[in-house]
């Protein structure tokens, strides 16, 4: 897993003639068995990935569950995914997102910085950031909305957990799940949206949850943990290799 950083603000005069390659793999922190979400991508995410939950800090994040061993992504083969979903922040890639200042110190936005010592930086099989003759190229238009994913999800995650939690929905469990050969797996410490909490809901809970537009996220989250069965299989898969 990369370690080093060397982040700078990305700019057209430093950086015109730049290219990144898209990579995965175990060398760019890929090899995770749970990579933070946002509300905003349980649409595609729970289609793939069971959705859990971890308190850090008094706050609530979302988590796709991709393994069950330390370092383990079932959805992980060689430097690709194999899902059809990738978490933004596992697409984010040397790219970053900060508060950048104006001289005078006023706060001038997030803006987009880039890691150079980064082995996809400049690799000669990469992708431009910038037109030839001035503007971003599709590569920079791409990495910036997914930063302004995470920028935008990490501005708002922590309420709209704390709002399912108001609700009664997210439940603490501790996920056990068994193999066919016999072998046991736990996920310790986490929340889940209880299904039941969730068909329960009525009254002024259901009726403020649905009019700030937060209960369909609810219903993607606890749908998803249908997919525990597809990491099984895919479990299954790696062991019979």
């Amino acid at each position: 897993m990369l370690t080093a950083m060397n982040r700078v603000l990305l700019n057209t005069i430093d950086h015109a003639d730049l290219r990144v390659a898209i990579r995965a793999g175990a060398a760019f922190g890929d090899d995770v068995n749970q990579a933070p979400i946002f509300p905003s991508e349980f649409e595609e995410a729970q289609r793939a990935f069971p959705i859990i939950f971890r308190e850090e800090d008094g706050a609530i994040q979302p988590y796709a569950l991709l393994g069950l061993d330390r370092d383990e992504n079932l959805f992980l083969a060689g430097d690709r995914w194999t899902s059809d979903y990738v978490p933004v922040f596992q697409r984010r890639g040397p790219f970053s997102i900060a508060v950048g200042t104006t001289q005078a110190g006023d706060d001038d936005g997030p803006m987009v910085h880039l890691d150079l010592d980064d082995p996809r930086v400049g690799a000669a099989d990469g992708l431009p950031l910038f037109k030839e003759h001035g503007g971003t190229a599709p590569l920079l238009d791409h990495m910036t909305e997914v930063l302004r994913t995470i920028y935008q999800g990490m501005e708002t995650v922590a309420a709209i957990c704390a709002a399912w939690r108001d609700a009664g929905l997210l439940r603490p469990i501790t996920l056990q799940i068994a193999l066919d050969d016999g072998r046991t797996y736990e996920v310790p410490d986490i929340l889940t949206v209880d299904r039941q909490a969730l068909a329960d809901l009525s009254g002024e809970p259901l009726e403020r949850l649905h009019r700030h537009g937060l209960l369909a996220g609810a219903i993607l989250a606890a749908a998803s943990l249908g997919n525990v069965q597809r990491l099984i299989a895919l479990k299954a898969q790696r062991a019979a290799r």
